[in-house]
């Protein structure tokens, strides 16, 4: 290649975009309007650049860089945060190497950038650059505040391997001792993806996130008594700019305890105040948030199933703070609100209550004018976990299991049926009729539970139906 140093820079050119073989790495042409007094450009327009594919990355320190003479050539370097790199004056050409981990690993890319071309690095892309003109200037907007220690990755200039082809040989430029002195990619540790974060792992929901991700170091896990939601220091409590997922599976669930004085306080706290708090660090820091919602948001007066966009008109207190939480999870850029119902995990719960009854003779009296679908953990997180591999487009998802709806009651029999019992022992009673006589505040119970699956589903999700978990869940439990 001939190192020109006074190229003519090209004006003009239309927004547009060229994928690259490292996935994430992006190369825009930037139109740069010119004339006898000199050059303009937008070097970083959100709007625009976002909707030609350009992820919304959140910058948040703009850096400049200076190289006064032809040929200094800077190190691989992959850094902890995503850049978006253009030329404010000169030329360079640019070496970017995949030490993410992962199929694209050693992947090599290779192109030289003037004012009129720039481009994105993700996190984990080692980048070096090499001037082809004299005062070369390039800035590079990051999505996170340098610091003395952050965690880098390095890669040898001359690794055999990655056999980039540099316009200027290295041995004819300036290179400091350092950068001569990086590892090849054999021996460079691939850099793992940010860090998820699953909140209430210690309950139903947390302990099927444990199972679903039990494969991936790069989760972490936390209880209620080791990170509160509610708590004040809860901005302070991680460095949040090193996570990509949180998973919310912490929530008050006790829906009749919710209509109490007290009650009602602990559900406000739990599902709205510390839902906030996550909602302001996840938009804060690029973060994904999963948020775990609930079939109480809605009145269960339709004579359909519910589909995501329908309006919310929570009965009691429970629904009323679930459908806050949804709310404000909606405001957080990168978010998956997952709306279930009538969730089965491996604690107490009404599965395990009819088989003890039908085991211990006791005919049970079960509501029979609440219609749904029940929804194992297990199936939640496998739900979960496929939002986020397959990068399903942010929103709100319904997620239950399949199948033809039921009641109660029907679920009641059908225990009763599956542990060797006669169903008929099971008798069908109304919602009224069955808290007629209690005595502590009972919270009200959406009719109709069902929800719609055709949007999971649009996604490759199939819904494993009901009953056949049903029946997988009583061969097994114990």
């Amino acid at each position: 290649m001939t190192v020109v140093d006074d190229a003519p820079l090209e004006f003009g050119k239309p927004l547009s975009v060229e994928e690259t073989p490292i996935p994430g790495l992006v190369v825009f042409e930037l139109p740069v309007h010119g004339d006898a007094r000199g050059w303009f450009k937008e070097n970083w327009q959100r709007e625009k650049m976002t909707a030609a594919g350009l992820p919304d990355f959140g910058p948040v320190q703009n850096n400049i860089s200076f190289n006064d003479a032809v040929g200094t050539t800077r190190g691989i370097h992959a850094e902890p945060w995503d850049k978006w790199v253009s030329v404010a004056t000169g030329r360079i050409f640019g070496a970017w190497v995949d030490l993410r981990e992962g199929p694209t690993f050693g992947a090599v890319f290779t192109t030289e950038l003037d004012p009129s071309r720039a481009i994105f690095v993700p996190r984990g892309v080692g980048n070096s650059y090499q001037t082809l003109a004299r005062d070369t200037a390039y800035t590079y907007l990051v999505n996170d505040h340098w610091s003395p220690d952050a965690s880098y990755s390095f890669l040898n200039l001359a690794d055999e391997t990655a056999a980039i082809e540099w316009p200027i040989p290295l041995a004819d430029v300036e290179i400091s001792p350092k950068d001569l002195g990086h590892p090849r990619l054999a021996d460079v540790t691939p850099i793992p993806p940010k860090k998820t974060l699953v909140l209430g792992a210690a309950g139903q929901l947390g302990r099927a996130l444990r199972a679903a991700f039990d494969d991936s170091a790069a989760v972490e896990f936390a209880t209620r008594a080791e990170l509160d939601v509610t708590a004040a220091d809860l901005a302070e409590s991680r460095r949040w700019r090193d996570y990509g997922v949180i998973v919310n599976a912490s929530a008050h669930t006790a829906v009749d305890v919710a209509e109490t004085a007290e009650g009602r306080q602990d559900a406000w706290a739990a599902n709205v105040t510390g839902v906030a708090a996550l909602a302001r660090i996840a938009a804060a820091n690029g973060i994904t948030l999963v948020h775990v919602s609930s079939d109480y948001v809605f009145d269960g007066t339709l004579d359909r199933p519910y589909r995501e966009d329908d309006p919310v008109r929570p009965l009691g207190v429970y629904g009323q703070t679930k459908a806050a939480g949804d709310a404000i999870v909606s405001t957080v850029p990168r978010h998956y609100i997952v709306r279930t119902s009538w969730v089965i995990g491996d604690g107490k719960n009404f599965v395990r209550t009819m088989a003890s009854l039908a085991e211990r003779g006791v005919d049970p009296r079960v509501v029979d004018d609440q219609v749904g679908r029940l929804t194992f953990t297990p199936e939640i997180a496998r739900g979960i976990r496929h939002l986020l591999e397959s990068a399903a487009p942010y929103g709100t998802y319904n997620l239950t299991g399949a199948g033809a709806p039921t009641s109660w009651a029907d679920v009641a029999r059908e225990v009763f049926r599956l542990t060797g019992h006669d169903p008929e022992r099971v008798t069908g009673v109304s919602t009224a009729d069955y808290f007629a006589s209690a005595t502590a505040p009972v919270a009200p119970r959406p009719a109709n539970s069902v929800l719609e699956l055709a949007k999971l589903t649009a996604t490759g999700f199939d819904a494993e139906p009901a009953s056949d978990r049903l029946a997988r869940y009583l061969a097994t439990a114990p």
